[in-house]
């Protein structure tokens, strides 16, 4: 099976791609394109999965760069793709031929560039990035980098849903603590249970963050299960693991 790799209209003049689970090498719980090397998933598969990655982004599997995904607001700045990666959630880079990869499994893959300075991004944002402020911090990295704020395209790919993405009121009141405006992102589900809209906030985020063009593909990964990875979704399923999905961009 081919490579399925989801594109948005708004990076068109930049390589990138939210891929799916649809053309890769593993099997069982993470039958598909699992690029998560922490998985628990065959090593050769998964490495196997990412240089087919690595081929459809046109770079080697070497030139492929990834973080060590902590939920944290912190971004990296990469210049050459070294041997240990860094402890960050977001990536920026000006350097041609250096693809940027985030892995998610519910969270929020968000690729951003400014095809006029030649500087691209990618973050990971899940609920505690967003809400710690990786976006914004992407931004400034980029900013820092050469990049026109105003001239900054960023696109959330393949997340879990306001409709999938059910929490307790204790979730509620730490969003209440760090702003009451917050509550714009929930809405009633049954009981005390709430329904959080993550690509919400992270669209709210990154218009705060001074990028007036922002949009999400709409793909639930919760939803879907023949093409994304889901941990929400192995975890009411009692599965053991789960994959990883790959979002990629490059100069």
């Amino acid at each position: 099976m081919t490579l399925e790799i989801l594109t948005s209209d708004l990076l068109g003049p930049v390589r990138h791609g939210f891929f799916t689970r649809r053309g890769g090498a593993s099997s069982g719980i993470f039958e598909g394109l699992n690029c998560g090397l922490g998985s628990s998933d065959q090593r050769e598969a998964v490495e196997l999965n990412r240089a087919r990655v690595a081929a459809a982004m046109e770079v080697a599997p070497e030139r492929l760069a990834r973080v060590n995904q902590v939920h944290s607001p912190d971004v990296a700045v990469i210049e050459e793709v070294g041997n240990s990666p860094d402890r960050a959630d977001a990536m920026v880079t000006r350097t041609p031929g250096v693809a940027l990869s985030i892995l998610t499994a519910d969270c929020q893959p968000v690729l951003f560039a400014d095809p006029e300075a030649g500087v691209i991004g990618a973050a990971h944002a899940g609920w505690r990035g967003a809400l710690d402020g990786v976006l914004s911090a992407t931004v400034e990295a980029m900013v820092d980098l050469g990049a026109t704020r105003r001239n900054i395209l960023a696109v959330i790919g393949p997340t879990i849903s306001q409709r999938a993405y059910e929490v307790g009121p204790e979730f509620f009141d730490d969003f209440m603590a760090e702003n009451p405006e917050n509550a714009r992102f929930f809405a009633n589900g049954e009981g005390d249970r709430l329904l959080f809209d993550l690509p919400g906030l992270g669209l709210h985020k990154l218009r705060s963050a001074g990028v007036t063009e922002a949009e999400w593909t709409g793909h639930c990964t919760y939803s879907d299960p023949k093409r994304f990875y889901s941990y929400r979704r192995a975890t009411h399923e009692k599965q053991a693991d789960y994959g990883r999905l790959i979002a990629c961009i490059r100069l």
